[in-house]
């Protein structure tokens, strides 16, 4: 906030009193906003630890808030990865190729999950269609 104010060229005095203002009225609560934008991210936008983090630090969340507010949650991950994963498959149709598995571990890489769990996820997805088919 003060660097913003500070490009529009707001005397020093101002931009003091302005955030001194805002923080006693709860306005510039770090912590409410990173408990907000973890919310957005896990649960609206599905993305992994990784992609959750560099939402919250793009939105101005300084690197202590996030780290005091988003935990790495492994079966959280893969409840959302299986959610990403079956809504694509239902686009790709019954036959997985190479090229198409490619597309599905980069599209997931970039919502930010581990290869572990893109790994893992995708394993179970194919042997969970293979039983299904046989």
């Amino acid at each position: 906030m003060r660097e913003k104010l500070g490009k529009k060229d707001f005397p020093e005095e101002v931009i003091s009193r302005t955030i001194k203002y805002l923080k006693q009225s709860g306005y510039l609560d770090d912590g409410a906003l990173a408990v907000n934008l973890k919310r957005q991210a896990v649960e609206k936008k599905l993305l992994g630890y990784e992609g959750a983090w560099t939402f919250m630090l793009k939105r101005g969340l300084p690197p202590e808030a996030i780290r005091s507010t988003l935990d790495y949650d492994e079966d959280g991950e893969l409840e959302n990865i299986h959610k990403l994963v079956d809504k694509k498959l239902k686009s790709m149709g019954n036959y997985l190729t190479e090229s198409d598995k490619k597309r599905l571990w980069n599209f997931l890489a970039r919502r930010g999950y581990s290869f572990e769990i893109i790994r893992k996820a995708i394993k179970e997805t194919l042997k969970f269609r293979e039983e299904a088919e046989g």
